[in-house]
């Protein structure tokens, strides 16, 4: 990848300018910043600034029920709780007064987690499933990823408030473009477009297809469309986001564990067996106690196994 970005990119753009764009990506994605943040928040306002400005008054006068036109909003008072959750909790950062305790919460596997493990900018041995996170700098307790929507990495202490903000914000994304995909349709149906006619080469009257209709739409409500077309492209991006990290929530893995193991021997080691060797997650303990792990994080005293 590189060596095409050097071979095709790079003679074409200037080299002061890619300068430029290498210093602004270094600042964006490995420092703390708060630009995605407020761009979380800018295009929330444009969707919902458009959704409460058109669709909202447009769907009351058609006749929707209130409770459906309200629920975009009753969901967005819960997804800026669970925000604002994730933004501010410590995710479970280890210092010298915790780490002592956190080390005894996770056995080693002996694959991705060396007992032996130093981190060398904290200067502390490395509880098991923790990471150091580069852009916060600091190591975090069952470390998951650094989330740069939240500027704020996700760990142990508010990974349940992070998949309540995905569920929350999905369901934005749903209910929103639900509604505005209704209000369409029935503006075209009291239109009667979907029995418009035109008349083909034969002179023969045709029946219109759908994308005579969308089309139509389109230069009735331009705004509501463009509107739409991110808000639905934005919900699928997040279902499928939130539907991965569920499955790694079923099988108590973090993203930290599944990128680095999906190309890798999942095994662990046990020198109780004569070979050494056993398949499989071994922090994984069953569904209903996997879920109850991340509800009520494990800091106490003990190993998980």
């Amino acid at each position: 990848m590189q060596s095409l970005y050097l071979k095709v990119i790079g003679p074409v753009i200037p080299q002061w300018l890619q300068l430029v764009m290498q210093l602004a990506l270094h600042r964006l994605i490995h420092q703390r910043s708060s630009f995605f943040l407020v761009l979380h928040l800018v295009l929330e306002v444009a969707v919902y600034g458009e959704y409460s400005w058109e669709v909202f008054p447009y769907s009351l006068e058609l006749g929707f029920r209130r409770s459906i036109l309200l629920l975009p909003y009753i969901l967005v008072l819960g997804k800026m709780y669970f925000f604002y959750q994730c933004c501010t909790k410590d995710p479970g950062m280890i210092s010298p007064s915790n780490h002592k305790q956190l080390l005894k919460v996770y056995m080693y596997d002996g694959i991705l987690y060396q007992q032996s493990h130093i981190c060398p900018t904290c200067e502390l041995a490395k509880p098991a499933r923790s990471k150091h996170c580069r852009v916060c700098n600091r190591c975090v307790h069952r470390f998951d990823h650094h989330c740069v929507w939240v500027n704020n990495c996700i760990g142990a202490l508010n990974i349940r408030y992070f998949l309540l903000y995905l569920v929350t914000l999905s369901g934005m994304a749903a209910a929103v473009g639900t509604v505005t995909v209704r209000f369409l349709i029935q503006v075209a149906l009291m239109s009667n477009l979907h029995q418009a006619m035109y008349v083909n080469t034969d002179g023969e009257h045709v029946p219109v297809g759908i994308l005579y209709i969308v089309q139509k739409l389109f230069l009735t409500f331009p705004r509501i469309f463009f509107m739409l077309g991110f808000t639905l492209l934005t919900f699928f991006l997040l279902a499928g986001y939130t539907a991965f990290h569920f499955y790694l929530v079923m099988t108590n893995q973090t993203s930290n564990e599944w990128y680095k193991l999906k190309n890798s021997c999942q095994c662990h080691i046990d020198n109780s067996r004569p070979d050494k060797r056993i398949w499989g997650n071994i922090y994984h303990r069953g569904i209903i106690t996997n879920v109850k792990e991340i509800i009520s994080p494990e800091t106490e005293q003990k190993k998980i196994r």
